[in-house]
């Protein structure tokens, strides 16, 4: 099983991280995923695990409590959590947003405020920018925040909040006018507000209220809410770097950060599909031999195996790519698409493999099943990641004539 998607150039320190993360991963998340997940039951000592491994740290600066860990180490633990149980990877995901995004936007005393209790896991990260009626369009976005002397007032209802009960600090997108002039184009008129909360259900703080869980098909366990903002009042001084109308491009760099994150997720499925899989083959016997014999499984192994490499290699370009600090939301929305895309069908292939005992909720590969096809529109659908990618190569390819 480990012969597939390994990563070249990693240091003693990331390997070492990733052993750790990869046997807790099959001593504590593997054994009771399944159980846990038809439940639909919160993993709190999952949680509590990965709290005293450190990483709700991970990619925080040293300085802050955190590991200061690339984006390519943080990468391949999701790769490794996703394995496990995808949705125990969406709870780490919206917390390192936020996180990554306070660190590169955030106010000296945002980050001074925020970013330690991070590290620690004692304040849980969310972010927001999804509407009921808005799908893609974040430019349609109707949430709005009014300055009120020294404070915004905010009204709106946002929506596909993972973490929206769990967390105790929400960042999100909302309309505000104030300083930008009727005709300022949409994204230019968009801040970011940190929002702290209790966690729990209804109203966590005046003016603020998260309703019950949504109900899923899959990705269970992880909370994913509504968020109902009525008169909140918040001070000026929670406006993501204290300068209003650069919420749009903070939200689409920590969007970057979460399509490398979805891409790590897809492969993370996607390994555990194979492995199923293939050693399901060999166990499972018809014709008096094992179905891994017979060439037509032989072949679904093969280009399984092949897409988990494919995947897991884009995926890591696009970590390293971010790391350099160069742009890199082509090369992210490559690998999201593809890893994406890839993960569907190599756990169909698996499926198909398992025959009827797939269909049955005592095999693990049901459950997998179910939570593939949360990728193909997490963080933006294929077709979104499409449209990034095409424009990003009309301007790398321009014709000079």
């Amino acid at each position: 099983m480990a012969r597939l998607a390994q990563t070249a150039g990693l240091t003693d320190v990331q390997q070492e991280i990733l052993s750790t993360v990869r046997d807790f991963v099959d001593k504590e998340i593997i054994p009771v995923a399944t159980e846990l997940e038809h439940r639909d039951e919160y993993p709190q000592q999952i949680v509590d695990g990965l709290r005293e491994l450190g990483l709700f740290g991970l990619m925080i600066p040293e300085e802050y409590g955190g590991l200061g860990e690339s984006l390519l180490t943080y990468a391949l633990c999701v790769e490794e959590i996703a394995r496990g149980w995808m949705s125990v990877s969406g709870i780490i995901n919206t917390h390192f947003i936020v996180a990554y995004m306070l660190k590169q936007h955030g106010t000296q005393e945002q980050k001074d405020h925020f970013l330690p209790r991070m590290a620690a896991g004692d304040i849980r990260g969310a972010f927001s920018m999804s509407e009921p009626g808005l799908g893609s369009d974040v430019s349609a976005i109707t949430s709005k925040a009014v300055k009120d002397g020294e404070e915004y007032v905010l009204n709106g209802q946002k929506m596909w909040l993972t973490n929206g009960g769990t967390s105790s600090l929400v960042a999100v997108l909302v309309r505000s006018d104030e300083g930008h002039p009727e005709g300022t184009a949409p994204h230019k008129s968009m801040t970011t507000f940190l929002i702290e909360k209790e966690p729990g259900f209804g109203e966590v703080r005046p003016g603020l209220t998260i309703p019950g869980k949504i109900e899923k098909m899959g990705y269970k366990g992880v909370d994913t809410t509504e968020l109902i903002m009525d008169g909140l009042r918040l001070p000026a001084d929670r406006v993501l770097g204290g300068v209003t109308g650069r919420g749009f491009y903070q939200m689409m760099d920590g969007v970057e950060v979460g399509r490398v994150n979805v891409a790590a997720r897809g492969c993370g499925v996607a390994q555990r599909a194979f492995e199923l899989g293939v050693q399901y083959a060999q166990q499972r016997h018809t014709f008096g031999k094992a179905i891994a014999q017979h060439q037509a499984i032989q072949f679904k192994l093969a280009e399984m195996a092949t897409k988990v490499e494919a995947a897991h290699a884009m995926m890591v370009n696009a970590a390293r790519k971010k790391d350099s600090g160069e742009r890199n939301d082509l090369e992210a929305g490559m690998a999201k698409y593809l890893a994406s895309e890839y993960c569907k069908e190599v756990v169909e292939d698996a499926f198909r493999i398992h025959g009827g005992y797939g269909f049955s909720k005592e095999y693990e590969i049901e459950r997998l099943y179910r939570e593939a096809p949360m990728l193909l529109i997490g963080e933006g659908t294929a077709e979104i990641q499409k449209m990034i990618i095409g424009r990003r190569l009309l301007e790398e390819y321009r014709f000079q004539g």
